[in-house]
């Protein structure tokens, strides 16, 4: 009874080590691209995105906020007017060269790029339907605030002039610690 063990055992054994033969690795195969059936912009005007009082100096602004991919890319597509004292703010993860343009907006613009406090970088006037690049002149950009073209000029913002929210300044408001 002991040899049939030990003869059983030693089979096992072999089996086991046969399988341990080293074996090339498969090749890795790259996963297919994604396939996208819809443009990312929507094909009209985009509603229902949050809304928030902000200040540049004495100045009020109630400024739709773009969080994600989609409402970002469709920004101030498709729309008519734009209301004086109205805004949209694109707060973007981390700081970088924004660029916008002006695909399928009709509404002439002024763009404040911002720094990750909320000062004004730069300003930028973009023409209607221009698909020219407006691209910052810095890669410190963490949030780009459109508004009716000439708005900064008639309040008198320049550059310097900190964005600020009721809870403190943009950082604070969108990069909280947690």
């Amino acid at each position: 009874m002991r040899l049939e063990l030990t003869i059983l055992f030693l089979l096992a054994a072999l089996a086991s080590l046969a399988g341990c033969q080293k074996t090339e690795p498969a090749a890795t195969v790259p996963p297919p691209p994604m396939e996208v059936n819809e443009p990312l912009h929507l094909n009209r005007a985009q509603t229902g995105l949050p809304v928030m009082k902000l200040w540049v100096g004495a100045e009020e602004l109630t400024a739709e906020v773009c969080l994600t991919a989609q409402q970002m890319a469709t920004g101030m597509m498709f729309r008519t007017n734009l209301a004086e004292n109205a805004a949209m703010l694109f707060p973007f993860a981390t700081p970088q060269r924004a660029s916008f343009y002006m695909r399928n907006t009709t509404v002439p613009l002024s763009a404040a790029y911002l720094d990750a406090e909320g000062a004004i970088l730069e300003i930028r006037q973009l023409k209607p339907l221009d698909e020219t690049p407006a691209e910052a002149a810095t890669d410190q950009v963490q949030y780009v605030l459109e508004v009716n073209q000439g708005w900064f000029a008639r309040h008198n913002v320049t550059t310097g002039a900190v964005v600020r929210t009721p809870s403190g300044s943009l950082r604070q408001h969108f990069f909280r610690q947690r």
